[in-house]
């Protein structure tokens, strides 16, 4: 048990570190782009790049994660991260440093998969829910502390030298990685080539896997739509907020601390109190209030009443989202699992792409108030009949959280 939680340590110090990187680089490129083009839609079209890119690359990626050694593709995943990140300030036009950031979205497309199996393969069953919650509680804390932490270097230091510093975060989260034995017993010798005919062939796999297991699978797609929902209302936050709310870009801010606040709270509470609450608890609190908050967002008039449903769902999606990753993890065949994950996170990528757009196209025919009105209340509608469907007491055997 020792040596388990020393390295369920070490991994949760190492993805706390990469998503600390990850929001420092959020606030840096953000700023590069509108310093470099002047373009509001520029800066926009970063929202794009992950989402297409997935689309191109996650037809094949868990493929090639199945069949060899996750912890060594995290490990090249954040080393090549942090390389090109530390190469972009030395990047002499703006198009080469969207061709680094397409190739930075592929390290993550490889990243994500990778990351959920080895947590998967590392941390016991019966300590996953602990590991998860803990996990959401860091996610959180980078969440608040990582624009901070991004914008004090920038204006201490600069631009340049504040991505060097963020480079290193990756090179770190790798080193600490490296303190983790490899426990996968594969055989890169015995892994099929990747080939068209070999992605073809997972594809069915997975098809198989999944009508095999069809509740499961429906559980987590339906969480996943529920995600793309609020990543499309993510998307207009700046513009639903400044020009439909009136909030200044100081109060717009003070929200997202607000709501980062929010979210770390949440964190704390369920990082302590995890194996007091089960998971159909976590899952079912977590989508329903989370959904209360976004339509107390779409529905707010000033800068209280905003914060108030921010930090609603922030609090709350703490304890969706280490709900659902814990159910998945200890349902889904190991070593199925990224492919599995490819190809949900595939079908994500597309929906959000479309929905992002439909939602701009229908913001401007009728009213961005209207159109994130109703897809607040479609959410909502959606979590009841969700909460449903996991409360199904024929299956209570998939949401045991002990070996």
């Amino acid at each position: 048990m020792r040596s388990e939680w020393r390295n369920a340590v070490y991994l949760l110090a190492s993805l706390s570190l990469g998503n600390l990187g990850n929001f420092i680089y959020l606030v840096c490129i953000n700023i590069l782009v509108y310093n470099n083009t002047g373009s509001a839609t520029a800066v926009a079209a970063l929202w794009l790049i992950g989402p297409l890119t997935n689309i191109i690359t996650k037809f094949w990626t868990g493929s090639y994660i199945d069949f060899r050694s996750k912890r060594k593709i995290m490990i090249q995943t954040y080393i090549a991260r942090g390389s090109l990140i530390i190469l972009i300030p030395l990047m002499p036009h703006i198009v080469f440093i969207y061709i680094i950031l397409i190739l930075l979205s592929i390290a993550n497309a490889f990243f994500g998969p990778s990351s959920m199996t080895y947590i998967t393969v590392i941390i016991p069953k019966d300590m996953r829910k602990r590991f998860n919650s803990i996990k959401s509680f860091t996610s959180s804390t980078a969440f608040m502390i990582g624009p901070a932490i991004g914008g004090s270097l920038i204006l201490l230091l600069d631009l340049q030298t504040t991505l060097w510093i963020n480079g290193g975060f990756f090179i770190l989260a790798a080193l600490l990685l490296m303190k983790i034995a490899d426990k996968e017993n594969l055989d890169l010798k015995s892994a099929p080539k990747l080939t068209l005919k070999q992605v073809i062939d997972d594809f069915g796999v997975v098809k198989h896997f999944m009508k095999q297991n069809l509740y499961v699978s429906a559980i987590y797609l339906g969480f996943i739509f529920v995600m793309v929902a609020t990543f499309a209302m993510d998307a207009q936050e700046i513009v639903f907020t400044q020009q439909v709310i009136g909030l200044s870009e100081t109060e717009y801010s003070l929200l997202i601390s607000i709501t980062g606040i929010g979210s770390v709270a949440g964190g704390v509470i369920l990082s302590f109190l995890s194996n007091n609450f089960s998971l159909r608890f976590m899952i079912s609190i977590g989508i329903l209030l989370s959904s209360i908050g976004y339509v107390i967002y779409a529905l707010s008039w000033s800068f209280i009443s905003i914060t108030v449903g921010f930090v609603v769902l922030g609090f709350f999606l703490v304890f969706l989202n280490a709900g659902i990753t814990t159910f998945y993890q200890n349902n889904v065949q190991l070593d199925l699992m990224g492919r599995v994950t490819s190809i949900i996170q595939l079908v994500q990528s597309a929906a959000q792409v479309l929905l992002v757009l439909v939602v701009g196209f229908l913001g401007d025919i009728l009213s961005l108030r209207i159109t994130i009105i109703g897809l607040s209340l479609s959410m909502l509608i959606l979590s009841f009949i969700f909460v449903y469907f996991v409360n199904e007491t024929k299956y209570n055997y998939l949401y045991k959280d002990t070996a």
